[in-house]
């Protein structure tokens, strides 16, 4: 079973930076594709961004495309997610996810249920 934690939440000022990090539990995380996501006030989970075990192949959602960046430290056993530019609408429960689908495309890397082993989110907040 495979336990996540994410951190480095907060709240900070439209066009501040943010760096979140998930650790993760579990001796095979080099083998994990990662995901993360994000659910504002009010509103659904939706995908923001990921990557794949040796972090070649990573895809973002157009909303985050150009500011935030993922990256992982196989050795720490941790995904991260740089922020930059931020926006209020950025303000959101942030989550990372293992991904848990066969294959790994378009067809479903951004898709919610192709997901599992949530981590229980920080929030970040993003005053204007």
């Amino acid at each position: 079973q495979v336990q996540l934690v994410e951190s480095g939440g907060g709240l900070v000022q439209a066009g501040d930076s943010l760096r979140l990090s998930c650790s993760a539990s579990g001796r095979t995380f080099i083998t994990f594709y990662m995901g993360w996501f994000r659910q504002p006030p009010g509103k659904e989970r939706e995908f923001v961004g990921t990557m794949n075990w040796n972090s070649r192949n990573t895809y973002y959602a157009d909303s985050v495309n150009g500011r935030f960046t993922i990256s992982r430290d196989n050795t720490k056993k941790a995904v991260y997610l740089q922020m930059n530019k931020l926006k209020p609408e950025d303000t959101a429960v942030y989550y990372c996810a293992v991904f848990n689908s066969q294959g790994y495309d378009d067809s479903n890397r951004s898709r919610q249920d192709s997901y599992a082993s949530w981590g229980q989110g920080t929030q970040v907040t993003v005053s204007s």
